[in-house]
């Protein structure tokens, strides 16, 4: 059973080698670590850092030495962190140290098209809402140069650093709502003016759609009307009743957008596959997945058929919530690939290790392979032995 946490290279480097291994092998009892090999700005408190309680990671940066041969020629490329370069690099360490039988297994947590960084050095490849405004947050999965970074960056990694898993986050469209920096939003968004303002129409998904067969400006323009009058709304209104939970059916009344949110699983569909291709065969390529994915354009049915399997993420679930869902991710990825669950060890989301445990039982009962838990060094020491009492449930 693949039981793994979610890591920081900071993590590693404040605790030791030693240390996090006594913590989550010995302690917690998991047999993976899945360290973030590229990510994001964030402002983390870190309870286990003997020095750095509050964290400004780097934005957009890769905790990996990228191949320069590899990169030569690229439009987007990718910036080595600086905290590699002063502390050393984790993902090297942590292979070195399975490799040589005294370690865990690794699994690399990668962050692919949220990136502000590269957003705001490459402009023309974000998405971009109905009006052309620009999502700096995203770059978009229909553009060609943002494709290939995805592309090489997992080529990079894999086949430099064999590892054993790498995990794929947000190689798909991400919603309007999703945090930047002090966000403003005086109308009060509800689920489908948030879901209306995601929806991509930059020229790199027009002329992809268009190529397709799709009416994109027609499209547009029907997005682009609903947006409007959500801005000239009073107080927020529903137009949608049915919308989320019939999914793309909501728009049923208006067939070119109707068909415009069928089309655009391809892109995200398609890259993955990509991915998959050029990455290190040896290496187990997986999706992370929210349960509403199919906002960001994933089709996880079609996913399955492109790459390894998916985590999907139980946040703020109970446990018969997260059985219907793992029930649900087995049947679109079928019985042969790698489905797990994904937890948040963060209070008052779980409350007890009881609570972890039964969330956890709940999972792997209903057809999950494994656990990642979140996160090793933004919980409380202690909290390690909630997540040891769920992996003993799951082995009794």
């Amino acid at each position: 059973m693949h039981l793994s946490m979610w890591t920081y290279p900071w993590d590693v480097q404040d605790q030791g080698l030693e240390q996090t291994f006594k913590d989550l092998s010995g302690r917690a009892g998991l047999n993976t670590i899945s360290l973030a090999t590229s990510y994001h700005a964030g402002r983390f408190l870190q309870p286990r850092s003997p020095s750095q309680k509050a964290y400004f990671p780097q934005d957009g940066t890769v905790y990996y030495r990228p191949e320069d041969e590899l990169w030569e020629g690229k439009e987007i490329r990718p910036l080595l962190a600086e905290n590699l370069t002063d502390r050393g690099d984790m993902l090297k360490a942590l292979v070195e140290a399975r490799d040589a039988g005294h370690g865990m297994k690794v699994s690399c947590w990668t962050v692919c098209l949220h990136n502000t960084r590269l957003g705001l050095l490459h402009p023309e490849h974000v998405t971009r809402n109905a009006f052309g405004n620009p999502n700096y947050y995203n770059l978009c999965p229909s553009s060609r140069a943002a494709r290939d970074y995805v592309v090489t960056l997992v080529r990079d990694v894999t086949t430099h650093y064999k590892p054993d898993m790498l995990e794929l986050e947000s190689p798909n469209f991400m919603g309007f709502a999703h945090e930047f920096h002090h966000e403003k939003d005086g109308v009060g968004l509800n689920d489908e003016d948030d879901f209306l303002l995601s929806l991509c129409f930059c020229g790199h998904c027009m002329e992809r759609g268009k190529n397709a067969g799709i009416a994109m400006e027609e499209a547009r323009e029907t997005v682009g009307r609903f947006i409007a009058e959500m801005c000239e709304r009073e107080v927020p209104e529903r137009q949608f009743p049915r919308f989320p939970e019939a999914g793309n059916d909501a728009f049923n009344a208006y067939p070119a957008l109707r068909a415009f949110l069928e089309w655009r699983t391809e892109p995200v569909t398609s890259l993955i596959a990509e991915i998959r291709e050029h990455a290190d065969a040896a290496t187990r390529i997986v999706l992370i997945d929210l349960a509403d994915g199919w906002k960001g354009g994933v089709d996880l049915e079609a996913v399955g058929k492109v790459c390894d399997g998916a985590i999907l993420c139980c946040y703020f679930m109970e446990p018969d919530a997260v059985s219907a869902l793992m029930r649900q991710g087995r049947q679109a990825l079928g019985p042969d690939k790698y489905l797990g669950a994904g937890y948040r060890v963060f209070y008052p989301e779980v409350t007890s290790a009881e609570d972890l445990a039964a969330r956890s039982a709940a999972a792997i009962a209903a057809g999950a392979d494994g656990i990642n838990f979140y996160n090793y060094g933004l919980i409380p020491e202690k909290r390690l032995d909630w997540v040891r009492q769920a992996v003993e449930g799951l082995k009794a």
